[in-house]
């Protein structure tokens, strides 16, 4: 009777652990699988959550606009801008300064001007950004795609430029919207992307934006910088020390 006691004592205590096991086995699981669902919920909720509104940019005149460039590719002094679409400099100097640059020298044929993005240096949907705007210039709207991003900017490193945002910039600028999305989605341009950023870095750009001046003196290349988004009094400086450099009046 005692042995039997003492077995039943036994079992009951086996019993106890095994369902306490199980217990932990099943809120493992559950902490698991919750885990999981917010990885994945954060993960796809840019693509869920509303397009949101679509702020218009302001037209801007390009001279001799081709892809990402504008002016005369022959003029004396080349620009290349090292950027980033979610950077709110590269923002700045777009909104205050580039067209001062375009109507006092790109106009007139004294500097070939090009656009140059600098990869996913703030995050994935820089590159984003950038591919689809090479994706626009396929039907002539690089830059009216690009002036599209940077009014639609919102300081926010995810979402502003999810993939459903770069298309609906793309349907408000009436693309044709098959041959767009053929492009963005095949990563057409992610190479050229990462040329942009290569090439950047091999120039000394280790932030955005930045400017290289190229030109030449006597045959021989030159470069000037410019780092940050400095008023245009300062590429004006630049422009003219250049020109004065290579004996142009």
């Amino acid at each position: 009777m005692r042995q039997e006691k003492k077995m039943s004592k036994r079992q009951a205590f086996r019993e106890q652990r095994r369902k306490q096991e199980k217990r932990k086995h099943a809120i493992t699981i559950g902490v698991i699988v919750m885990g999981a669902m917010l990885v994945a919920l954060a993960l796809i909720y840019p693509n869920l959550k509303p397009v949101g509104a679509i702020t218009s940019a302001e037209s801007n005149s390009r001279p001799m606009a081709d892809a990402n460039a504008m002016g005369n590719p022959n003029a004396p002094i080349k620009i290349e801008e090292f950027s980033d679409y979610q950077c709110p400099y590269c923002a700045r100097f777009y909104e205050e300064t580039e067209w001062q640059i375009t109507n006092s020298y790109v106009a007139d044929g004294t500097v070939y001007f090009v656009y140059r993005s600098f990869g996913n240096f703030i995050g994935p949907e820089s590159k984003a950004a950038a591919e689809a705007a090479y994706c626009a210039g396929d039907q002539n709207k690089y830059w009216e795609y690009h002036d599209t991003l940077f009014a639609n900017q919102t300081g926010e490193n995810v979402g502003a430029y999810s993939d459903r945002r770069l298309v609906a910039f793309a349907e408000a600028l009436s693309l044709d919207m098959d041959a767009f999305n053929s492009c963005f989605d095949s990563g057409k341009y992610a190479d050229r992307v990462e040329q942009d950023y290569l090439d950047g870095s091999a120039a000394g750009v280790t932030g955005t934006p930045a400017f290289v001046l190229t030109y030449t003196v006597d045959g021989e290349e030159k470069q000037r910088s410019i780092y940050g988004a400095y008023p245009f009094s300062e590429f004006q400086t630049q422009i003219e020390g250049a020109l004065a450099e290579m004996g142009v009046q």
